[in-house]
């Protein structure tokens, strides 16, 4: 797998495997002990409502990371 800058990820639009666009990548959340990846942290679009992801306290979505399909121009994930 080609490994990507954390720096060019943050920004980039969420969209779903449907083309349905959920928001803009935020943060990434890990594990610090063994540098796994959890969590990409997306601010919702204004007007989507996605109940597939819990939100966090700041009512952004947090999606397992296992649900990434593809990160080019932008960042596709399974729903």
């Amino acid at each position: 797998m080609p490994e990507i800058l954390a720096e060019n990820l943050s920004g980039k639009d969420v969209i779903g495997s449907d083309g349905a666009k959920l928001g803009q990548l935020y943060n990434i959340t890990m594990d610090l002990k063994t540098g796994e990846l959890h969590d990409l942290v997306v601010d919702p679009e204004d007007g989507v409502r996605e109940s597939s992801f819990t939100k966090n306290e700041f009512g952004r979505y947090m999606v397992p990371v296992n649900r990434v399909q593809a990160v080019k121009d932008h960042i596709v994930i399974r729903r």
